[in-house]
């Protein structure tokens, strides 16, 4: 290495600046080396480049895609949330008419069983009264035939006899008492 830097001193070239054949050789491996990197090297960075292009364009693409499912899904949601809503106080409200309507029948059937069973009970008790009135009509000429029979001092046995002496006997005592009544 010395004798190198001897001789390239003694021949006064400078030892920073190389050969020109080095630099020839140099450019040319460079230009080797540059045009398989263009021609291998830089196609496939490009073709990489472009479907990572590809690849984030098309899920940008996805997502606003995705994005706008998901609103049109969100509006159909809240639409028939909206719907349900409107179902459900329509028939809150038909609930209220019926329970409404039910109640009305109910009072009115309950008025009318109250009426009829009303009616059914002033009849009963006519009909007991009309009983009673016929069975103390019974017994009051009956005691008036003993009782009569007792005071005039005749037997009134005959069923014909004691049924006119009754009959007679009621009759004066209604008129005693629709004259009582009048006055």
């Amino acid at each position: 290495m010395n004798d190198a830097v001897l001789y390239a001193a003694v021949e006064g070239a400078n030892p920073l600046i190389p050969n020109v054949w080095e630099i020839v050789v140099t450019v040319i491996g460079f230009a080797i080396l540059l045009f398989i990197v263009n021609k291998a090297v830089v196609p496939m960075f490009e073709k990489t480049f472009a479907e990572r292009t590809a690849a984030i364009e098309g899920g940008i693409e996805k997502a606003e895609a995705a994005q706008a499912e998901a609103n049109a899904a969100l509006e159909e949601y809240k639409q028939q949330l909206q719907d349900a809503r409107t179902e459900a106080n329509r028939i809150r409200e038909e609930a209220r008419a019926e329970g409404a309507q039910i109640l009305a029948d109910l009072k009115s059937k309950a008025a009318s069983e109250s009426a009829r069973i009303t009616e059914q009970a002033h009849v009963q008790i006519e009909a007991e009264r009309v009983a009673a009135v016929a069975s103390l009509r019974t017994e009051v000429g009956t005691l008036a035939t003993e009782l009569a029979g007792k005071i005039v001092g005749e037997s009134l046995a005959d069923d014909a006899r004691a049924s006119r002496v009754v009959d007679r006997f009621l009759a004066d005592l209604e008129s005693t008492q629709n004259a009582g009544a009048s006055n």
